[in-house]
């Protein structure tokens, strides 16, 4: 396991200075890894002191893309990013690719028993997206989500 980049750096947000905070770390492509993803990030969120409900919605969100990275990649490790800015946490998923596809939406995946994952990550997310990763061989999977501190909800109930 790849060492943590709790990196605090300061930025400007809306006039006052706001604290960035980081955290990345790499496990193996196994089912087994992912709730060893999931206790990584709670530890994280916990440590940043985000509240219970960010919490609860970020361990979903990581457990269904690291788990999509694991089945529907032959990757040999996949990253996990997380990422504090401000009121805006980013979730990064990256894989080192030879999937089958691009990661989507299936049509009707509400209503089987796989292909939820990415609904769900729509449904709990502000945004997310696909893009490359640096190397142009795997995906990067993220999800911006609302972040709130200290009792706070971040919730976006659009589902």
């Amino acid at each position: 396991m790849a060492s943590s980049n709790n990196a605090p750096s300061l930025e400007r947000c809306g006039g006052f200075v706001a604290e960035r905070l980081q955290d990345a770390f790499h496990l193996p492509a196994r089912r087994t890894s992912v709730p060893e993803a999931r206790r990584r990030v709670l530890a994280v969120l916990k440590e940043w002191g985000a509240a219970q409900q960010v919490r609860d919605d970020v361990e979903l969100v990581v457990s269904e893309l690291f788990t999509n990275a694991v089945r529907h990649t032959e990757s040999q490790s996949v990253g996990c990013e997380l990422t504090l800015n401000g009121a805006r946490l980013r979730v990064e998923i990256t894989d080192q690719g030879r999937g089958t596809s691009t990661p989507h939406i299936q049509p009707g995946s509400v209503d089987k028993e796989c292909g939820r994952g990415l609904f769900l990550v729509g449904a709990l997310s502000e945004n997310w997206g696909v893009r490359a990763d640096g190397a142009g061989r795997g995906f990067v999977v993220w999800a911006d989500m609302a972040y709130g501190g200290s009792g706070a909800s971040g919730r976006n109930d659009h589902l």
